[in-house]
């Protein structure tokens, strides 16, 4: 007979852990079935090690601004093995961690991978094996996602990365051609560059961080260049041809073809859900275009199953997925749950200089039929940036003509991932462009930006 419990989570990430903890608060007895990695990608293998990575380029940066601050220091060098251990480290002591939060709650974790056997039922293997049949009336499905790869760009661990592979380098590569551009090939970009090596990056679109504003994306492009990372847009990687230690990349651009040597390529094209092997087509849930198909409560269409996070598309967040783990049970606890608002997730890469948004693109909006009112302010206008020494940034905001309504911000500059929130909580709760007018945001501080910005959007600014 199978163990029963009130609601099985498939998956330990993110969306899987979150949707399991608040199941707990509110009173089901809940298990959560994970084949890897308590935390998931994110806490193992995405935004945390990453984040531990780019810290150590950002000191690498600043150790070579030291006169600047009027300091000095001599034979400057790193050990990538050690830095490379930190990231490791700081990623294996938040996994243990999401391990005491489960036991705290009394989530029980089964160590194996879950399979949709019957309405209700999961059966799970281990080695090849079978080991466990547990049941449920509900089951959510957090399985996420992982690197999609093109014909030609398939990884080998050795000479083509995934950016789990680039995670841990042996040694640091004197080349790089990364293929991508969005926040994950941005990233790994800028580390790299910071550390020390060339790096080329492939956009396959007509600019880099496609799917943040335009104006942004082409400050972005500016500050890399200035850096010495060569971009190419409007580019294709046709082919590679591999030597003993090295890639030659046969690029297709408007202008020609181009090859591109480097030691290492990072494939960094998208993403695709984890949806094989679960039992979905026997179970009818819906699989389109590599991901499931649910509604904004993680309804799946089939009685009892749910789906969340990464496995049901794009923005492939963290955050998101965890926002979707608590709406999804709350419904299945009969709470009054909203839907996620896609304009209200925020979007960061964690690059050299930072780049966030939240909401639509000036375009978007325009393309959406809004009279828009825009607000821009840069950071060399800025007390705080000029005293920290990053007076390179922008803020801009995008509010409705008619309505003062706050629709977009987009960021880049020194630490722009924390100050979007301030944003996302004023859109969340529908502040106006008068409204934050009338917000006293404190002095000195990077977030003065955000409110010349406004100020800007209404004919006021005062510092520009």
């Amino acid at each position: 007979m199978a163990e029963a419990s009130d609601l099985i989570v498939v998956g330990g990430g993110p969306g899987g852990y979150v949707a399991a903890i608040r199941a707990a608060q509110l009173g089901m007895s809940v298990t959560v079935v994970e084949a890897e990695h308590l935390g998931g990608i994110c806490l193992n293998w995405g935004c945390i090690p990453t984040k531990a990575l780019l810290r150590a380029s950002e000191i690498h940066h600043l150790l070579h601004r030291l006169d600047e601050y009027g300091f000095a220091a001599d034979n400057i060098r790193f050990d990538i093995a050690k830095v490379v251990a930190r990231s490791r480290a700081v990623a294996k002591r938040l996994s243990t961690g999401v391990g005491h939060l489960l036991k705290k709650n009394k989530v029980k974790v089964v160590d194996g991978r879950a399979r949709l056997s019957a309405p209700g039922t999961v059966s799970v293997e281990k080695d090849g094996k079978i080991f466990a049949e547990l049941a449920a009336k509900h089951i959510v499905l957090a399985t996420g996602a992982r690197a999609r790869e093109l014909p030609g760009l398939e990884a080998d661990g050795r000479l083509v990365w995934t950016y789990k592979h680039a995670m841990v380098p042996q040694a640091m590569p004197k080349s790089l051609l990364v293929v991508g551009s969005g926040a994950i090939g941005i990233e790994f970009a800028s580390f790299y560059r910071q550390m020390g090596a060339e790096v080329t990056v492939v956009e396959v679109l007509d600019r880099i961080l496609p799917s943040e504003d335009e104006e942004i994306s082409a400050l972005a492009a500016k500050a890399f260049r200035a850096q010495g990372i060569v971009i190419h847009t409007g580019a294709k990687v046709a082919s590679l041809a591999k030597t003993a230690n090295a890639v030659v990349a046969t690029v297709v651009t408007g202008g020609g073809e181009l090859r591109i040597a480097a030691e290492r390529v990072i494939s960094a094209v998208g993403i695709t859900g984890n949806v094989e092997n679960l039992g979905l087509e026997r179970a009818g849930v819906r699989v389109e275009k590599g991901h499931v198909v649910a509604n904004g409560y993680g309804e799946t269409g089939v009685a009892g199953v749910y789906a969340i996070g990464d496995l049901v598309g794009p923005p492939w967040l963290a955050h998101k997925a965890s926002h979707e783990g608590v709406v999804c049970v709350e419904r299945i606890a009969g709470k009054e749950a909203h839907p996620l608002d896609a304009t209200t997730i925020p979007g960061c890469t964690y690059s050299m200089p930072q780049v966030a948004s939240v909401g639509l693109t000036e375009a978007k909006a325009k393309a959406a039929g809004r009279q828009v009112r825009v607000g821009r302010f840069p950071y060399v206008g800025n007390g705080k940036a000029i005293a920290l020494g990053e007076p390179d940034g922008l803020v801009k905001t995008v509010f409705d003509a008619a309505t003062g309504e706050l629709l977009g911000a987009h960021m880049i500059g020194a630490e722009v991932t924390e100050l979007i929130q301030g944003y996302v909580v004023a859109k969340t709760h529908e502040t106006t462009d008068l409204a934050l007018s009338h917000t006293i945001f404190a002095h000195p501080t990077l977030s003065e930006t955000m409110h010349e910005s406004v100020l800007d959007a209404l004919g006021r600014a005062i510092h520009f």
